[in-house]
């Protein structure tokens, strides 16, 4: 967490430096608004949604696994089509509707679990920061100093900066583990 901190200062101090050696007052004021509520609303996203799976670790509330795998997933993620039949003529519709309708019945989630899981999405730091990030574009625009092409530079580079960087994170971890 550290390390995307200072990406992303060092990253924004360039923006602002740029932005000042440049004279350009309008990208330097959209640029800050749009690069901090950015990062912001990231922070606070990877933060409640690390709550979340750290609580419901220290409560055992794992999901198991399917033992299916990631391409059969892909091709098949309502597990439609099985190979192992152990007839050969094929079900009537009637038994076809009976039978998914129990296997969805047995994956519903209650409301609980649903609220549950929502809380993360639902947390005061993530909608404090996507209420900044709204505030700051009304702000400019109700101003008349909102310059698009800026704003969008700034919402855009903490995006690229932190899925860089974790991305390189997993690679370096996958390859400690061969």
């Amino acid at each position: 967490m550290l390390r995307i901190l200072r990406w992303l200062a060092g990253v924004d101090l360039l923006l602002a430096a740029a932005s000042v050696l440049l004279e350009r007052s309008d990208w330097l004021v959209n640029t800050q608004i749009a690069f901090v509520s950015s990062a912001l609303v990231l922070g606070a996203s990877m933060f409640s949604y690390s709550q979340m799976v750290y609580r419901r670790l220290s409560r055992g509330d794992v999901t198991p696994d399917d033992d299916r795998d990631t391409l059969d997933l892909i091709e098949d993620p309502h597990d439609l089509y099985v190979d192992n039949r152990s007839t050969i003529e094929s079900p009537t519709l009637k038994e076809v509707i009976r039978e998914e309708k129990q296997h969805m019945k047995q994956h519903r989630r209650s409301l609980y679990q649903m609220l549950k899981d929502s809380k993360a999405s639902l947390s005061f730091m993530r909608l404090g920061a996507y209420l900044l990030l709204f505030v700051g574009f009304f702000y400019l625009s109700r101003n008349q100093l909102l310059h698009i092409p800026s704003y969008l530079l700034g919402l855009a580079l903490p995006i690229v900066i932190i899925v860089g960087l974790l991305l390189t994170q997993k690679e370096a971890q996958h390859e400690a583990r061969l």
